[in-house]
């Protein structure tokens, strides 16, 4: 997971590279000799009429926020979907750690203060004995609601805390650990929503893009010819040619 940005930042480079290895502009100036006696000088522009595509900014908009944008020629909008991503990726990153940080830290605690083997154990149980001062007190508590099936065996699962405060601290570092476990599915559904809406806004900025080359699309040709003839006098001509 910890390479997961860098692996989307180097994939992106390298799409927006090729995509921009294919995109040309043509404009070109040539002065062409005719024959000895005309020479004709050519002017020619040819706009650039690349198109962007949609799906391609969608897709690098979802490998990495910003560049549909990018690749649309709008990151002065675009950026802040990058800074955003980088955020929630450290956020991210951050209770990842903390979370495994204070899951070490109960898991110890118990060991330590209520003779737990932490061997086989799943998460129900340790919040079970965040509840219960010891196994004897649960096991009771299901027997009397004839949940026989619930109840632990002692010598796998035994537990026993001295007192109440202890039990205490432990569900507090045990509670502090889930909170942020749960908190990090927020940050992976921001993660996706800050993709959708850079992939929203980079379709948005591609089509207008596309708009105004349809609009301003055209290409133009001046020629300018001199003739020199013998029984003549020398004349101009001027040709302007343009095409949408």
């Amino acid at each position: 997971m910890k390479y997961f940005p860098l692996i989307i930042l180097l994939t992106t480079c390298l799409l927006t590279a090729q995509e921009k290895s294919i995109l040309t502009l043509e404009n070109q100036v040539s002065i062409t000799s005719l024959d000895n006696s005309r020479n004709k000088i050519q002017f020619q522009k040819y706009s650039d009429n690349s198109k962007k595509s949609a799906g391609l900014g969608i897709l690098y908009s979802l490998l990495l926020p910003g560049m549909g944008e990018l690749y649309a020629d709008g990151y002065s909008s675009g950026k802040y979907f990058t800074i955003a991503d980088g955020v929630l990726w450290g956020t991210f990153i951050g209770m990842n750690v903390y979370a495994n940080w204070q899951e070490e830290n109960y898991k110890s605690y118990a060991v330590s203060h209520a003779g737990v083997s932490n061997e086989g154990k799943d998460a129900e149980y340790y919040a079970t004995i965040s509840g219960y001062l010891n196994i004897d007190d649960f096991n009771n508590e299901k027997a009397l609601e004839r949940n026989f099936d619930e109840m632990y065996n002692k010598e796998r699962y035994f537990w026993k805390w001295e007192t109440s405060d202890e039990r205490k601290t432990f569900r507090s570092m045990w509670s502090s650990s889930e909170q942020t476990t749960n908190d990090i599915r927020f940050v992976v559904g921001a993660l996706l929503l800050n993709r959708v809406a850079s992939a929203i806004n980079a379709v948005r900025l591609i089509a207008a893009h596309n708009k105004r080359l349809e609009e301003d699309e055209l290409s133009w040709n001046i020629s300018v010819g001199l003739a020199n003839n013998k029984n003549l006098p020398t004349s101009l001509s001027f040709n302007f040619y343009t095409s949408f």
